[in-house]
Parts: structure tokens; C-alpha cells; sequence
């Protein structure tokens, strides 16, 4: 079944909870609270979690289902699959794909009309992505037996798999799959709202003095605008903007696997 969700919170292990903490309060705006012995960030549209752990590694991923009976389908779906998933005291179901990532299915929250704090830009959680050496072995698991849906694929001149968007919803691509060495966190996502804006967000970072790592640019694969900073892990953190909104039946696109994929305008950063 085609799933019909958005991204809405990610938790991220590192062996320096206050440093990160910091870092995403001063660059993404997001309010700390400590609760137990998770660190919650929050700002309008996005919400990290934070525990200590190995870098550059994700525990979980949150996704709320646009309707509460999709989350039923979707277990039916898992059990149809033979994809084990343990049910969630909140209602929902959490399952873990082949290198061990929890992904949590989520009944649709409430919409509020939380007003945006002076001084914080928007920036709506949008996607993630992490490393691999066996991509196709994730895509696999995560369009036939999750129920994503295969935006594009990026291959090479051996037709090897380098790197795969899938989407959850009507936008080109909630999770980004790419080949490298060894199996960590990429980056996430936060999409705003237009070219004006994300020049904005490329202001504020000047202004509380944290460096661009990439960009400003332009996605091949999305046709996104985008820079990306990175914290003291070394994760990267982006902000983007006029992701492509892809129709039901959209064909899945072929890219080839070189730099002008991952940024029409200049340098990119090649995981493989």
C-alpha cells in the first residue's frame, strides 16, 4: 500500500548531548527541554530528539499517517509482508529496517495554530537521509515491504545503485538513500517557505557565525534549492526550498551518479 505520511520528528545519538543541543538552538531556532534522558528540541514545524550514543547515527524515525485508519492498513500491509512491528502505547506501530533504525507509523496530530516565535524562521521537518553500503538492499525493504514509493535513482556507468529518493506523500522525497563505506546518518531536512526565505535562513547562520558546508545549490534529483550546515558531529543539516511535488503516477526518474546530479550549479558533496 502506498503510504500516505510526513516526517515529523527525528532522534539522533550523540556522545555530546549539550554540545548538538546548543548547535540547533542557536542555528534552527529550537527550544530544549530535558526529559529523562532524551533531549527534546522543538520549533513550529520540526522537532529533534537527542540522546547519548555513537555519532552520526539516527535511533528513530517519526512519521504521522495522514488519516487514523491508514495506520490499521498499514498494519495489515506489514503482516502481509511477514515485516514484524510491535504496537506503540500511543496507538501507533513501530518497526526496524534491515541495519536496526526504528521507524515509527503515527496517527495524525491535531492541527494547532501555535503562533512562531519573534525571530524564528520557518522550517517545516521535511526529510532525512543516510549511508549505506547496500542501498538497494534498503530500497527494497522500504518501497515492497514498508510501502514507500520510488521518486529517483541515481546509478553509475555499471549500473550500480549510488543514491535513491523515496517519498511518503505528494513531495519528491521523504527519505534519500546513499552508497558509501559504512552505515551512518546523512543529514535531515527542514522546507521552507520560498527562494526569499531560504536567503533569510542563509543570514541567520551568518549572523550567529556558523559556516555554510554546501551551497547554496540546486538538486538534480527534487529540483530543490538548498544549502546545508554541519554540527559538531558532522551531521548535515539543511534548508530547502520548492521541493517537487510529484503527481500519483509519476514515472520514477534515472539519474546519472556525478556531481551535476546532486547540484546543477556547482560542487557537491559524493558520498561514493
Amino acid at each position: 500500500m502506498p503510504l500516505d505520511a510526513h516526517l515529523a520528528r527525528l532522534e539522533l545519538s550523540t556522545p555530546d548531548v549539550n554540545a548538538l543541543a546548543d548547535f540547533y538552538r542557536r542555528s534552527y531556532g529550537m527550544q530544549v527541554e530535558q526529559t529523562g534522558a532524551v533531549v527534546r528540541l522543538t520549533a513550529p514545524g520540526r522537532e529533534l530528539r537527542l540522546r547519548e550514543g555513537p555519532a552520526n547515527q539516527f535511533v528513530s524515525a517519526s512519521f504521522r499517517m495522514a488519516r487514523a485508519e491508514l495506520l490499521a492498513q498499514h498494519r495489515e500491509h506489514l503482516g502481509a509482508q511477514g515485516v514484524e512491528f510491535q504496537l506503540l502505547e500511543c496507538g501507533g506501530h513501530v518497526v526496524k529496517d534491515p541495519e536496526g533504525r526504528e521507524l515509527r507509523f503515527l496517527n495524525p496530530k491535531p492541527a494547532t495554530a501555535a503562533a512562531t516565535p519573534a525571530g524564528v524562521l520557518p522550517g517545516r521537518l521535511q526529510h532525512y537521509a543516510v549511508r549505506t553500503p547496500d542501498p538497494q538492499r534498503l530500497v527494497d525493504f522500504y518501497v515492497e515491504r514498508l510501502g514507500f514509493t520510488l521518486s529517483d535513482r541515481v546509478v553509475d556507468d555499471q549500473g550500480g545503485l549510488g543514491a535513491a529518493f523515496l517519498r511518503t506523500d505528494h513531495e519528491h522525497h521523504t527519505l534519500a538513500i546513499f552508497r558509501a563505506p559504512v552505515v551512518r546518518f546523512d543529514h535531515f531536512s527542514c522546507e521552507t517557505d520560498d527562494w526569499e526565505t531560504l536567503r533569510d535562513w542563509a543570514d541567520h547562520m551568518a549572523e550567529v557565525d556558523i559556516m555554510l558546508a554546501w551551497g547554496v545549490g540546486r538538486h538534480g534529483p527534487g529540483n530543490g534549492n538548498f544549502f546545508m550546515v554541519a554540527d559538531p558531529d558532522g551531521n548535515l543539516a539543511e534548508i530547502s526550498c520548492d521541493l517537487e511535488v510529484c503527481a500519483p503516477d509519476r514515472p520514477v526518474g534515472l539519474w546519472k551518479h556525478r556531481p551535476q546530479t546532486l547540484n546543477r550549479w556547482g560542487v557537491a558533496i559524493m558520498r561514493s
